[in-house]
């Protein structure tokens, strides 16, 4: 059981010009960039910062989470959080990306956990 990566969020209305200036910031290209038409959101990664785009009602339900937990097993982590108390917001689910859940914290922190899909 490990986190591989933390990843902050940024949220805003303009990716292109969010990329621009995180771009520049850490002297880096973006990583990914993911559209994700259901949800009305694009996210995109530069280095350890995961920034999520679209419209304020798009952006809305997410704005609360404060990072991504990119994890070896989404299911070591499951059983470990619900046995240490932590709330379960967003059961395991398929995303683009492989697997992810929402969890909150006992000290009411909202972490999304990630499991990329292995190629």
């Amino acid at each position: 059981m490990k986190i591989l990566k933390t990843l902050i969020r940024v949220y805003t209305g303009n990716l292109d010009e969010t990329l621009r200036f995180y771009e520049d910031l850490t002297g880096t290209t973006v990583e990914r960039r993911l559209p994700m038409p259901a949800i009305g959101l694009e996210l995109a990664q530069v280095q350890d910062i995961l920034i999520l785009a679209g419209p304020d009602d798009a952006l809305r339900p997410f704005r609360q989470t404060r990072a991504t937990f990119l994890v070896d097993s989404l299911d070591e982590y499951h059983r470990f959080l619900t046995a240490h108390g932590a709330t379960l917001l967003s059961p395991p689910q398929q995303v683009p990306t492989g697997m992810n859940m929402i969890v909150r914290h006992p000290d009411g922190a909202i972490i999304e956990y990630v499991e990329h899909r292995k190629p």
